[in-house]
Formats: structure tokens, sequence, C-alpha cells
């Protein structure tokens, strides 16, 4: 049976290896970019996703609104309130109720 002996220089270059070897594993764990940074980044991802989602609403409600104004599809109490606020006008029969915004 034959004995497997190590020499010096086996045994520093093994050595070499796993420093190296504990070195990136300790910069992937605990390093800038590491498990920590991806936690945050996920965390900003759900934040920002809720952003994205009211920002899609608010868009949908513009472009509901913008339908209502094109002229092959006007809608009559939309237009008479937009005119009515934008011209500050009312008919003689009517009482007007300025509220504060």
């Amino acid at each position: 049976m034959r004995y497997f002996r190590l020499g010096r220089f086996d045994f520093l270059v093994s050595a070499g290896c796993l420093a190296l070897l504990g070195y990136f594993a300790w910069y992937a764990l605990e390093g800038p970019r590491g498990l920590g940074f991806r936690d945050r980044l996920m965390a900003q991802r759900a934040s920002l996703q809720g952003e994205l989602e009211k920002v899609h609403d608010a868009r949908v409600a513009f472009e509901q609104r913008v339908v209502q104004l094109r002229p092959e599809s006007v809608d009559p109490d939309l237009a008479d309130e937009l005119a009515r606020r934008t011209l500050s006008m009312a008919k003689a029969n009517e009482l007007v109720v300025i509220l504060p915004q």
C-alpha cells in the first residue's frame, strides 16, 4: 500500500485555494453586493412595484377621461362641466357655490 505524502508546496497551494474560496464565500454573503444588498433590492423593488401600480391606475383614469372628450364620443355632462368651470359661467336660474379645494 502506498501512502500519499503532501509536500510543502502542495500544502501551500491547497491553503491558498481554501483562503481564496473563503474570501469569495464571505464576499458573496457579507460583501457590498452580497445577500444583504439583494434583500434591500427586493424591498426597493416591492415599493417601486406599488408605485408603478398607482401610476398605472392614474394613467388608466386619464385615458378614460380623454376617451370621453374625443369628438367622436363626447360626454355631454363632462363637456358642460368643463365649459362651466373653464369659463366661470352659469345659467341665470342656477346657484353657484364655490367650495375651497
